[in-house]
């Protein structure tokens, strides 16, 4: 499974090399609450039905999709020609996203976006299967483990709530405690659901927060710990694998506990962590941190490899599929990379010579790696050979809205989300 992170009127371009965090990245870190979803609202203002598709290293141009997919298919969906393919639905949705990776999955048949109402669409044909009117909590992830779709409760009464994804019918629901305020599911696997929620003084007020797991069985508490004071309930990035919970937050901790017990194995105090985002294979955690992207062990935290981008570029979000690392860098080189050993697979400027933007979250159906970025004019989905980085296609529905563009794919789509539009796309 995966977790999840735009231009905006007013806001400073996150362009290549740029160290300042974008708009959109500020209201995600703040975790989604009641004032920021007051803030972005009517924000997002476009034309619900016109959809244009680019060219490679043409951005933002005028030119429309052009020949209507006809040979959708013939160059990894496009249409052999080196454009992108005609969308096989577009729909306008009621998405509420912060830029996470993790603000819309495909499984069990449909699509969903972060939103409220919470929609489900019929991955074929872009038809409501189900929808739940509190919606999702702003700023929380959708989270998959087990055929089943966690939520923490839009009534915020401390309860986190279980999903068959496909029905949209409950099926689990657990709470924390009384003492405990808006818990938030983090990461699940095959036996708990991982959460971190505030802890409640008796004044009402909040200076500390907990971590726990919950079985995903039974709901009931499997156990709970208290983090550090200092440590936020916010920013929070997570992942299990195997015996080990790891996520790291906005205070650049990079920590890993045990899922048994809950007790911490180790944690470092990283540097640049390119907003929480890392990737785990195997028993290794990959975190991006300045120019360098390193690699530790799960079980002690031990460095296992490096490696350096050149000429003073920042590395940015990290993803391993199929066993293959890919990751750009400011200089909008992109990379694969084996992630056992740090060894370079193959190194592509193809981004930087068709003028692109750098993908901040990745997807991948056959040969073909979907990267979806942050800045619209000069990005959107861009397909990319997997084998070797070249550009295929481009995809840009134009609109100019400053949300983050995101990906998702069920292996027979793929689906773009951006702004309250989505899109899928042909494989």
């Amino acid at each position: 499974m995966t977790m999840r992170d735009v231009t905006s009127d007013g806001r400073t371009p996150e362009g290549p090399g740029s160290g300042s965090p974008s708009r959109r990245r500020v209201l995600r870190w703040a975790g989604g609450g009641l004032t920021l979803a007051a803030l972005t609202a009517g924000a997002v203002g476009c034309d619900e039905d016109a959809v244009d598709v680019e060219e490679p290293g043409k951005a933002g141009g005028d030119e429309p999709g052009g020949d209507g997919g006809k040979e959708a298919g013939a160059d990894a969906g496009g249409n052999g020609n080196g454009r992108a393919p005609e969308p096989l639905w577009t729909k306008p949705t009621s998405a509420e996203t912060y830029g996470d990776n993790d603000e819309l999955v495909a499984v069990g048949g449909v699509v969903i976006a972060s939103g409220s109402p919470l929609a489900a669409l019929d991955a074929a044909t872009g038809e409501q299967k189900w929808s739940l009117p509190g919606g999702a909590v702003p700023g929380a992830p959708l989270l998959l483990g087990e055929d089943t779709l966690y939520l923490a409760s839009s009534e915020y009464d401390g309860s986190v709530i279980g999903y068959d994804p496909a029905s949209g019918k409950e099926t689990w629901r657990s709470r924390l405690g009384k003492e405990y305020r808006q818990p938030r599911p983090i990461a699940v696997d095959g036996e708990q659901v991982y959460v971190i929620a505030e802890i409640l003084e008796d004044d009402g007020s909040s200076k500390t927060n907990v971590i726990a797991a919950l079985n995903s069985t039974t709901g009931r508490v499997a156990w709970k710990e208290q983090r550090d004071v200092g440590t936020e309930q916010n920013g929070i990035h997570a992942a299990v694998r195997g015996s080990h919970l790891v996520y790291t937050d906005f205070k650049k901790n990079l920590t890993v506990r045990d899922t048994a017990g809950g007790g911490q194995v180790w944690t470092h105090k990283t540097t640049k962590t390119n907003y929480g985002f890392f990737t785990v294979h195997q028993d290794l955690v990959v975190v991006p941190q300045g120019n360098v992207l390193q690699a530790f062990n799960l079980t002690d935290g031990k460095e296992k490899w490096t490696l350096e981008a050149s000429d003073g570029a920042l590395f940015r979000e990290p993803a391993v599929l199929d066993d293959v690392l890919y990751v750009a860098d400011s200089a909008r080189e992109m990379r694969a990379v084996d992630p056992r050993t740090g060894k370079q697979l193959w190194k592509s400027e193809a981004l930087a010579d068709a003028g692109l933007q750098v993908p901040r979250q990745y997807v991948k159906a056959g040969d073909t790696l979907y990267g979806a970025t942050d800045l619209d004019k000069q990005g959107g989905i861009i397909a990319m050979d997997a084998r070797t980085g070249a550009v295929r296609w481009t995809f840009n529905d134009k609109t100019g809205d400053y949300h983050a563009w995101l990906v998702a794919t069920d292996g027979k789509r793929v689906f773009a989300l951006h702004g309250k539009k989505l899109h899928a796309l042909p494989v």
